[in-house]
């Protein structure tokens, strides 16, 4: 059995952000039901390496990202490989919210009446942790959103679904590389919820067998070349 070497909850508006080495896997829970994380990946030791969206969807044909799915850096580096995932979609179309579309939507919620209940939104969140690690504005760029589904309508609407993830359902990221993960888990911007409630998420950091990712690299032709490149990192 892998030994866990880190396990907390981010609360429901909360954010978090943390390296996970090469041959680590990171686990999130959905505690509830109905979470939404919006997640950013960088190489920890080159950050202007980050998580690109496109190529992850383009090399691997789908925007369905589960098990079995990398996801790509602008480099073609196997950032993260999705070894296991109960829910079975996660978005990487609608990106995170922003200040002024979270007090369109849920109204003012300020600290001075809330206190730590105050409404939150995804750039102010993802920012705070960005400049922990010497990343600003600039750096904040492509969002996957983990545990919800957003499908797009023949006339290219985007179109939140519902229900898309229960309580105790889970995704775990295997790193090929040592991967700088950071996360807020804020309601999504497509959420119809007229009520400010973000859920919690449960992360737990764990050791990995390198055996667990097979199923990733061995899924197309794209990811066997993208691991074979990740590791050339490592030479």
């Amino acid at each position: 059995m892998n030994e866990t070497l880190l396990e907390e909850t981010i609360p429901g508006g909360g954010h978090a952000s943390l390296i996970v080495k090469r041959g680590q896997s990171l686990r999130l829970t959905d505690v509830r039901g109905g979470a939404n994380v919006a997640m950013l990946l960088f190489n920890a030791a080159e950050k202007s390496e980050h998580l690109n969206l496109p190529d992850t969807l383009k090399c691997q044909h789908t925007a369905k990202l589960t098990r079995g799915h990398c996801l790509y850096s602008d480099m073609g580096r196997v950032l993260a490989a999705i070894v296991a995932d109960t829910c079975g979609w996660h978005d990487s179309l609608a990106g995170v919210s922003n200040a002024a579309e979270v007090f369109e939507k849920y109204g003012e919620g300020r600290y001075q009446e809330l206190r730590n209940a105050f409404y939150r939104n995804g750039t102010d969140n993802l920012l705070v942790e960005l400049g922990k690690w010497g990343l600003g504005l600039a750096d904040l760029l492509m969002t996957l959103n983990l545990f919800s589904r957003v499908d797009v309508s023949d006339a290219g609407l985007l179109n939140f679904v519902r229900g898309n993830s229960q309580a105790g359902d889970y995704i775990e990221l295997y790193a090929p590389m040592n991967t700088l993960v950071v996360l807020t888990a804020i309601q999504h911007p497509l959420d119809p919820n007229p009520e400010y409630a973000p859920k919690p998420v449960k992360l737990t950091l764990s050791d990995a067998d390198a055996q667990t990712a097979e199923v990733c690299r061995t899924s197309c032709d794209e990811n066997t070349r993208g691991f074979i490149n990740t590791e050339r990192f490592f030479l």
